[in-house]
């Protein structure tokens, strides 16, 4: 009973996932520019994009239908005039800053870059005192 609880529960889920991945894919999504020189900025920034689905890829090399609308967008704006940078804005604005592989420093994330350096600094402090001591034995 539990068991079909739980199908009853799930399938609603399941069957909009299903939906999504049957939609035929964005024009642009496999086609390329006919602008070579448009195609190359576009083929720049997808790689630099992280597909949202697959996480480990850039929207360039996934397959996953999100990568292939996010491909379709930036092709588009690409063909529009848009700039490249404008374009990662407006990603980074919709789907968050974890969509770039490119880190930006902002007041909320400047501590993850600074870190670093003050860890490395007081380890080199405790080192430092560590072998003065030693040094005076």
């Amino acid at each position: 009973m539990v068991a079909a609880l739980l199908f009853a529960v799930a399938l609603p889920f399941a069957q909009s996932a299903q939906a999504q991945d049957s939609l035929p894919p964005a024009p642009y999504a496999y086609k390329q520019l006919a602008d070579p020189q448009q195609e190359a900025k576009a083929q720049a920034l997808m790689e630099t994009l992280r597909c949202l689905k697959c996480q480990s890829q850039s929207i360039a090399d996934s397959d996953a239908p999100m990568a292939g609308d996010m491909r379709h967008q930036v092709r588009m704006r690409i063909a529009a005039g848009e700039d490249p940078e404008a374009i990662r804005g407006w990603l980074i604005e919709r789907y968050g800053d974890y969509v770039s592989y490119t880190p930006q420093v902002k007041p909320i994330t400047w501590p993850l870059f600074g870190a670093p350096v003050v860890f490395l600094a007081l380890a080199a402090l405790l080192l430092r005192g560590r072998f003065r001591k030693g040094d005076r034995a």
